[in-house]
């Protein structure tokens, strides 16, 4: 199954690191694409559940679009950060 999502605040590398790294983890989700320019992430798994993926994005500062707001604009910050520094070479 591919879910295709629309999301907000994604700004650089780290952010897109952060989402990959997380959504990743999650079961059943076999590969995950971040594409900055469009700010849509693609996700592609086995019994994966949309809802639950766009719940992890909205924890992580991510929400998908239309649903923006002040905390997860600064969620998306913390995220982005993170991702900067544990990004795999």
């Amino acid at each position: 199954m591919e879910h295709v999502i629309q999301v907000e605040n994604i700004k650089c590398g780290g952010c897109i690191n952060s989402i990959k790294k997380a959504l990743s983890s999650l079961l059943g989700v076999e590969n995950v694409q971040v594409e900055k320019e469009t700010e849509t992430v693609t996700v592609v798994g086995v019994d994966t559940i949309r809802n639950n993926l766009v719940e992890k994005l909205a924890q992580l500062g991510y929400p998908e679009k239309g649903n923006n707001n002040l905390l997860h604009k600064a969620k998306s910050f913390v995220s982005c950060a993170v991702g900067r520094i544990t990004k795999e070479d």
